[in-house]
Parts: structure tokens; C-alpha cells; sequence
């Protein structure tokens, strides 16, 4: 008889009675890295076609942009010529203060030709005065009024003086190489495809996550992705709505300590545009990851409770590394992660990760 003749028979149990829950789930390290290379690639091909539909609304994209610094400067400005004025007049009169501020005025000091200036006022019609900065009172302040007499100059033709000129505020954003503008145009195309692609490349984050999941877990993928997406989005727009103001005050704030003018560059602000709500987008899936970390078992609610302070710690490092290098930023984005932590620990508590009969109890 042939050692052919005869082969094991073996009986295959029905899926209903299989004990064995993660049959078929495990993958190699080279799978996981081929799952990786796939989730790159898609996403990275999902942002390059956003990024070319986001040109089209790249002029958009930068007045959007533009409009955060305008104010911070206009801002700026005002607080400059109010200051100014105020320390020449000791106590300034309420109404120029609002009409600096409504009709958004600042002044320049330039040096006048008296015989000019004659010859301009005799040229304004009878009965039409021009307010002065303070109606009716002198400047108290004796050194900025010898200031002024002493820069009195004499030409040859005509004697020159100090004076204040008027204008509106127009805040000066500037370029300082040709291509720079293409630079920006460009940058403003890529943050629009970022925002417009934001969903296709955390779609394509999580498949890879749930790639090395066991089978039982991997249904936890699709009820985090509408929540990843609207966080990332509620990230950027806390960034742009809320933090830049308090960050461009603060950071201008210097200028005015040190008495350096204000004249910020596009294309730098741009990167910090392009850098900040990204980051905050980002460290804003702070409570979906603690809930999934619950969900698989790494960690449970006690053990976020009783490591809080370790992983507030680990949130102000982290923020200190996305965000720009100034404390401002980093306060106001490690302050919403506190709050989101401990929303995750509630998270976890109220949606409790279900322990199934069939699975192995944990080693003491």
C-alpha cells in the first residue's frame, strides 16, 4: 500500500462555532510598509490634484490671508499715532482719539517751506478751518515743543519747519523679489488643496491604521473618520479666526517696545499662515487618538486619569514644536489640548470599550 494511500483528514468548524477571532489578521512587517508606500502615494496624489484645483482660488486664498495681518498692522499703527499724540499732549481729547480710530488717520512728520505753506493756506476758502490735533490747548509737554523749534531749517529760499501730515492707513504687505509673488500665489494654491483634500488624506491615514488592526477592531475606522475630519477643519479654523490676532498683537507688541517699524514680508507670513493651523489641525485629533488607544486596549480611563500630569507635560512639548517660536501660540494651543484630553477621558468613559466573552482575560 502506497504512504500516499492514506492523508489526514482534517474537519473543518462552521464560521459560527471558529473560536478563533483574528484568523487571517496578521501581516508582516513588509505588508505594513507596502500599506504605508499605498497610503502615501494615494494621499499624496489626492493633495496634487487639490493643489491644482486650489489654484484657481489662489487670489482668494491670499486676500483671506492678507486680512489677519491688515488688521494687526492697522492696529498697530493707531495705537502708535495715539501714543504718540498722547505723550506730547499730556491729557488727549477724547474726539481725536475717535477720530483717529474711525476714520483710521496716522501721521508723518515732514519738513515744510513756510513760503509754500503760505501760499497752500491762502488758497482755502473763507470760513473753512481745519481741526488741529487738539483744539484749544497748547502742548504742555516743553521738550517736544523745543524739539520742534530747534529742527527748524533754513534754505536759501525759504525757511522749512516740522509739521504733521495726515493720511489714511494704508498697511504696507511687500515683496522684495520678483518671483516672490509667484512664490506666494503658489503657497496659496497649496493651503487651499491641504483644506479641500483634508478628507481624502485621512480617509487614506486611517485605512493604513486599520490595515493592522484585527478584524473586530477595524469598525471603529469609520465612525472616527467624520469626527477626525471635523476636528482637523475646527483646528485650522480656531487658528485663523482666534489665535492669529493674539499672536500678531503680541509679536508686534516688540515692535512697538523697541521702536522698530512694522513692515512684515508675504511670503513670510504666508509659511506662518501655511505652518500654525496645520499644526493646530493636527493636535487636534488629540481625543479620537485617546479613544482608540481605549478601544484596543493600550490604555483604559484610570491610567489617563492617573498619568495627567505626565501627558499635560507631553502636550506643552509638543506644542512647543508645532507651533512658531513664540509663547503666545504655544499657550493658546497647548490650552484647548488640556481641555481635549480630559474630553477624551470623558469620551472614553461614556462610550466604554465593550469586553467580548471570548476574549482572553488580562495577566495581573
Amino acid at each position: 500500500m502506497s504512504s500516499d494511500f492514506y492523508q489526514p483528514q482534517y474537519r473543518v468548524m462552521p464560521d459560527e462555532y471558529n473560536d478563533d477571532l483574528f484568523a487571517k489578521s496578521t501581516m508582516t512587517f513588509g505588508e505594513h510598509l507596502e500599506e504605508l508606500r499605498h497610503a502615501l502615494v494615494w494621499s499624496l496624489g489626492g493633495l496634487m490634484i487639490a493643489f491644482l484645483f486650489g489654484l484657481a482660488f489662489s487670489n482668494l486664498v491670499v486676500e483671506a490671508i492678507k486680512n489677519p495681518l491688515e488688521i494687526a498692522l492697522e492696529k498697530y499703527y493707531l495705537e502708535n499715532t495715539i501714543n504718540e499724540l498722547t505723550d506730547q499732549y499730556e491729557d488727549l481729547d477724547s474726539d481725536v482719539q475717535e477720530f483717529v480710530k474711525e476714520k483710521r488717520f496716522a501721521f508723518q512728520k515732514v519738513y515744510l517751506e513756510v513760503a509754500e505753506l503760505q501760499r497752500v493756506l491762502q488758497l482755502i476758502p473763507d470760513g473753512e478751518k481745519v481741526p488741529s490735533s487738539q483744539p484749544g490747548q497748547e502742548p504742555d509737554n516743553t521738550d517736544v515743543s523745543n524739539e520742534m523749534e530747534d529742527e527748524a531749517l533754513t534754505v536759501p529760499s525759504s525757511e522749512m519747519i516740522l509739521t504733521r501730515v495726515w493720511s489714511r492707513l494704508d498697511p504696507n504687505i511687500s515683496t522684495l523679489s520678483v518671483q516672490e509673488s509667484f512664490v506666494i500665489w503658489l503657497k496659496a494654491g497649496l493651503v487651499a488643496g491641504i483644506v479641500i483634500s483634508s478628507p481624502w488624506i485621512f480617509y487614506h491615514i486611517w485605512a493604513f491604521v486599520a490595515a493592522g488592526l484585527y478584524a473586530h477592531e477595524r469598525r471603529y475606522i469609520y465612525v472616527f473618520l467624520p469626527f477626525s475630519i471635523g476636528l482637523f477643519l475646527a483646528g485650522v479654523g480656531l487658528a485663523y479666526f482666534f489665535v492669529f490676532d493674539y499672536v500678531l498683537d503680541f509679536l508686534l507688541s516688540f515692535n512697538r517696545k523697541m521702536n522698530i517699524d512694522a513692515e512684515p514680508r508675504i511670503s513670510e507670513w504666508m509659511s506662518f499662515v501655511l505652518f500654525l493651523p496645520l499644526g493646530f489641525g493636527i493636535s487636534f485629533q488629540l481625543p479620537l487618538v485617546m479613544l482608540f488607544l481605549e478601544r484596543i486596549g493600550v490604555f483604559d480611563v484610570a491610567s489617563y486619569l492617573r498619568k495627567w500630569r505626565v501627558a499635560i507635560l507631553v502636550i506643552f512639548t509638543l506644542a512647543m514644536f508645532l507651533t512658531p517660536a513664540d509663547p503666545m501660540s504655544m499657550l493658546l494651543m497647548a490650552s484647548p489640548l488640556t481641555i481635549l484630553y480630559f474630553g477624551g477621558v470623558a469620551l472614553c468613559q461614556w462610550m466604554p470599550r465593550l469586553h467580548r466573552p471570548l476574549e482572553e482575560p488580562e495577566l495581573e
